[in-house]
């Protein structure tokens, strides 16, 4: 590989698409955001409530979800691998293997405790900010603080 293509990987990833999109291009991703959010408030899955009843072991639901995301992501995986799909705009999937670290773990039960002192994931503290929980934007502002910390310092983590 030239330094170039090097650079294209190590600043955007092995699965960084190479054809750029114009801003409006990009609104739908932004219509599927807000799909997905609708979707994340109408089934209960950005509520505190729900995450503290799974983190008390008192309710199967938000197991349920998660579950059936994984199930999801197995299922769609293997369908990548075996029909070799392509993106949208017909370039190659690349699923690059894994290797375990026990970094890992620290980082999940960071993760994990962080998640149930919260009540917030990622994933859906935007919906919860759009509902009107303006206080996880406090939330919202330790994760990027967190994750400007984890790449200040990954280099001097375990490995």
């Amino acid at each position: 590989m030239n330094s170039l293509e090097n650079k294209n990987i190590d600043s955007e990833g092995i699965n960084a698409s190479q054809k750029k999109e114009t801003g409006l291009a990009n609104i739908k991703y932004l219509i599927v955001g807000i799909f997905f959010g609708i979707v994340f408030v109408k089934a209960e899955i950005i509520s505190w409530f729900r995450i503290q009843e799974m983190f008390n072991l008192q309710s199967f639901f938000m197991y349920g979800v998660i579950g059936s995301a994984v199930a999801v992501g197995v299922v769609s995986v293997f369908l990548i691998k075996k029909f070799n799909i392509k993106t949208l705009q017909g370039e190659k999937i690349e699923i690059q293997p894994k290797t375990f670290s026990k970094g890992q773990i620290y980082g999940g039960l960071l993760f994990g405790f962080g998640w149930a002192i919260t009540g917030a994931c990622p994933g859906p503290l935007f919906a919860q900010i759009g509902t009107g929980a303006t206080v996880i934007v406090v939330t919202l502002v330790s994760a990027i603080a967190g994750t400007w910390f984890y790449g200040l310092i990954k280099d001097k983590l375990p490995h």
